[in-house]
């Protein structure tokens, strides 16, 4: 999983770099992905996906824009100066999977839509510091949910964390808000996905008609910061970090 994980840091950090503001499409990240993705002998866990009631996904990665929340299809939309575009990258790379996200700024944006991306990473770091062996799941969320709160912010609570390992999607799942000391116990080697996504206005969301794409129901700004970690005695151990 380290070498999943490592394909994975590399993608989002080309898709970064290929952002130009008032040039880039999300369609030009999704080429820069992919280019990143099979040149390091990878393959996209994404494309072809079809959980229950959903088509397949028809995309190597999600690109989500602003108001898009998650699983957002890369297109023709181009991305301006003040725009937040999120990627969302999973890889599978000799039978095991890694999953990361992160929200980038497309040049100059507002200084509350700067603070946003800021708590939502930050609330990503709190919650992988509860993720050792003997905490269990609702650690993770209690500490995410009580410093997006405490910054003004919503998580989204329909979409949650998950393991991850030998699937893309395995058990159990990491809800973005929850009690201490509730939920499945953590044992050391658990490889989890920890995902918040957190909202600047309210925490409702809603599904486009592409069945797919997750918006905020209010159009407000969503963030959405991801890693793969795995639990051990001393901590978790980041899979996903760029070098």
């Amino acid at each position: 999983m380290r070498a999943a994980g490592r394909v994975v840091a590399y993608t989002l950090a080309a898709m970064r770099d290929a952002i130009v503001p008032g040039v880039t499409t999300t369609m030009d990240l999704e080429r820069a992905a992919e280019q990143a993705i099979t040149s390091n002998g990878a393959t996209s866990a994404f494309v072809g996906y079809a959980p229950d009631g959903h088509p397949p996904y028809p995309a190597w990665t999600c690109i989500s824009v602003n108001e898009e929340v998650i699983h957002g299809i890369p297109g023709k939309r181009v991305l301006y100066e003040g725009d937040v575009v999120g990627c969302d990258v999973g890889v599978r790379l000799d039978g095991y999977y890694a999953d990361s996200a992160r929200t980038f700024p497309v040049g100059r944006i507002a200084p509350e839509t700067e603070k946003l991306l800021a708590v939502t990473e930050e609330a990503l770091f709190e919650g992988i510091a509860q993720a050792r062996a003997g905490n269990r799941v609702g650690d993770i969320g209690a500490a995410i949910e009580r410093h997006v709160r405490k910054h003004g912010f919503s998580v989204v609570r329909e979409m949650v964390g998950h393991g991850v390992g030998r699937y893309l999607h395995e058990a159990p799942q990491v809800p973005n808000h929850g009690k201490r000391g509730t939920g499945p116990l953590l044992i050391e080697g658990t490889t989890l996905a920890i995902e918040p996504m957190v909202n600047m206005g309210s925490r409702q969301i809603e599904v486009l008609k592409d069945s797919w794409t997750i918006v905020t129901r209010d159009r407000s700004m969503s963030a959405h910061f991801e890693h793969t970690v795995a639990v051990t005695r001393n901590g978790a151990l980041i899979l996903t970090q760029e070098d």
